[in-house]
């Protein structure tokens, strides 16, 4: 999705700075600030899909939905990430623990579990975004083995309109494993 000129003119800047730097390398003179690119996979601080939203990448791409009357747990494999989502109508918590999950809060809507999620750090597991990131999820499941995940990402800083995507999450006996 087309960026706004602000967040075109941070990437410039942090490309120049970052000239000559691995992915898996801190830009030089940032590493407490920024982790570089890679910053949170390499240190295994989030897998590379633990989201929100949760992107398929080459592997450990399992998810396990767990529910209680008053929270669901969205178990991502790749580093074992657990998020845990209240349902109990609580509002977010603005501004006191910023988390590079975000602070999610989730409800029914139907038979689609919607995930609501704000409160990031300056540098949320989505690449790019800002703390001003703002995600929303939808799980509904299409049949006994399958579950439609939609997600619409809005960060007014970074890009010019919301953008969104979904895809489809087969069934699977498989262990999660990492």
């Amino acid at each position: 999705p087309a960026k706004t000129q602000e967040a075109v003119q941070r990437q410039s800047a942090l490309e120049q700075a970052r000239r000559g730097v691995s992915n898996h390398e801190p830009t030089p003179g940032g590493f407490v600030e920024d982790l570089g690119p890679g910053g949170l996979q390499v240190r295994c601080i989030l897998g590379f899909n633990s989201g929100p939203p949760m992107e398929p990448s080459a592997y450990n791409n399992n998810l396990q939905l767990f529910q209680t009357p008053d929270t669901v747990v969205l178990f991502a494999e790749m580093n074992h990430n657990a998020r845990i989502v209240p349902l109990n109508g609580e509002a977010h918590v603005e501004d006191s623990v910023r988390q590079w999950t975000g602070d999610s809060r989730g409800r029914w809507d139907g038979d689609t579990l919607v995930v609501d999620t704000t409160n990031f750090t300056d540098s949320p597991s989505l690449g790019q975004a800002s703390r001003n990131l703002h995600v929303v999820e939808r799980f509904t499941r299409i049949d006994a083995d399958t579950l439609l995940y939609s997600f619409t990402v809005d960060d007014s800083t970074v890009w010019e309109a919301p953008w969104s995507g979904e895809y489809v999450w087969p069934s699977t006996d498989a262990k999660a494993y990492e």
